[in-house]
């Protein structure tokens, strides 16, 4: 039997799973945690990394291994191969400025056209901006930028040379310097770090779908982003969409063609098997359960069943669930809001049912805003904490209008770079084949009345916002 591993480095956490690479049985896994905050030292994920692979019982049988991670993040290194400064991760936001600033300087279209998203204070261009502007010292001594899973895949490849960094295109699609095709753009480099001896500046070396290099006694794959590295753990193929509903939710469609979204609603990335994977995000997810089941007095069963309880349409009742402000809509600044309520509508039940409704309504908008950009939704997967509801899963086909499959809970992202790594070992056009088991493949009517009714509400609530 030959092994491989796959890991997922993600924002709280470092998964190692160690796999059989004819068919994708976990064999054994480990974990370990990662601190918190929205700065960190990367060597708290090298750490990380060899806690969970001593927990996985070590790669020392393993054949190939593939690092999946959080996307993004900004990892600045000197001449010497020394991080210049903790990493800035994807939701550290005092990047914020900075990114209106670039969009400022060259367009939405421009950008969207460039790179197919336009700069938002996740993307590691706005990140490299704001430490020209507030870190000009340091920035000037940057000598390579990598992300993290390139980071922590050259640490395990051993060499120290800067010319070692490899990426992939899947998480090089999100620093706004790649454009669509995989090809940097040392010209957008160099504006958003206002540097013009960019040039000299090392970026990762960006590797094919099933291209590694030799580690330590180990092949070591191209890596990918977290979003790819579920899509391809859960086998996705242009037409299927994943919505993940963890803290926050994520729209993500495999295509075979990019997008340029000057909206910036959707921001096009690629995935891990040299197609693409548009993505949209809404701020608002699982939480809205939690805000409404602490209303209510109940825990998430208790929410689920009351939920159940109530008729479609909550009748009448329509939850607008911008708690934390909205990426999509871009409202960052809106609230939530609750309309038609009545004595008759006014009941516990519709209250639970008015929130899964809600969340699947604002998800409904992510999901019509990638399809706006012209690409195929045939099919749904729903992954992340949320999905184990049963009410969450109920309201999902009456309002997306399309059946919902729902895989067995797993570590998808870390199965997905594992399946990388077998790629890389089998070669060939495509990844391995591996079954996906599915739990549950929920169908229901459609009632595009429910869309309806919040489609109009979060409009009239958008133009109140926009006229403040």
């Amino acid at each position: 039997m030959t092994l491989v591993a796959g890991v997922d480095s993600s924002t709280q956490s470092c998964t190692v799973v160690v796999v059989d690479a004819a068919d994708g049985r976990v064999v054994r896994s480990g974990r370990a945690p990662h601190p918190e905050g929205t700065e960190v030292d990367p060597e708290h994920w090298w750490r990380a990394l060899q806690e969970a692979v001593a927990a996985a019982g070590g790669l020392d049988d393993v054949a190939a291994v593939s690092i999946g991670g959080q996307q993004h993040g900004l990892v600045a290194l000197g001449a010497d191969g020394a991080v210049l400064r903790p990493a800035l991760l994807w939701n550290d936001t005092r990047s914020g400025k900075a990114a209106a600033d670039l969009v400022r300087e060259r367009g939405a279209q421009a950008w969207a056209d460039d790179t197919g998203t336009v700069p938002v204070a996740s993307i590691t261009a706005t990140k490299l901006r704001w430490m020209a502007d507030h870190e000009p010292e340091l920035a000037h001594r940057i000598a390579a930028v990598a992300l993290p899973h390139d980071w922590l895949t050259w640490r395990l490849r051993g060499t120290g040379r800067l010319d070692d960094l490899t990426t992939d295109r899947s998480d090089a699609s999100g620093t706004g310097y790649v454009d669509t095709n995989g090809t940097y753009r040392r010209d957008l480099l160099a504006h958003a770090l206002r540097r013009p001896d960019a040039d000299a500046i090392v970026l990762p070396h960006i590797l094919g779908p099933s291209e590694g290099v030799e580690g330590r006694g180990i092949v070591l794959g191209p890596g990918c982003g977290d979003n790819a590295g579920a899509a391809l753990g859960l086998g996705l193929r242009p037409g299927d969409t994943s919505i993940s509903i963890g803290t926050s939710g994520v729209v993500a469609a495999v295509s075979a063609t990019s997008t340029h979204d000057a909206s910036g609603l959707v921001a096009g990335f690629c995935d891990a098997t040299g197609r693409h994977l548009p993505l949209a995000a809404t701020l608002n997810g699982a939480r809205v359960l939690d805000a409404t089941a602490r209303l209510l007095g109940v825990d998430h069963d208790g929410l689920t069943a009351l939920a159940l309880a109530a008729e479609p349409g909550a009748g009448g009742l329509v939850h607008v669930p911008y708690l934390e402000g909205e990426r999509t809509p871009n409202l960052p600044t809106a609230t939530g809001s609750l309309a038609g309520m009545s004595l008759r509508s006014m009941t516990r039940e519709n209250l639970a049912r008015a929130a899964v409704e809600g969340l699947w309504c604002l998800l409904h908008g992510a999901l019509d805003a990638v399809r706006t950009q012209g690409i195929a939704i045939e099919t749904v997967t729903l992954v992340g904490g949320a999905a184990q509801s049963a009410a969450v899963r109920a309201v999902a086909p009456s309002v997306l209008g399309l059946p919902v499959t729902v895989p067995e809970t797993a570590e998808y992202v870390a199965l997905g770079a594992a399946r990388q790594a077998a790629w890389v070992l089998a070669g060939g056009s495509e990844p391995p084949t591996w079954a996906l088991a599915t739990a549950a493949v929920v169908e229901g009517r459609h009632r595009p009345e429910i869309a309806d009714r919040y489609r109009s509400l979060a409009a009239e609530y958008a133009q109140r916002v926009d006229e403040r």
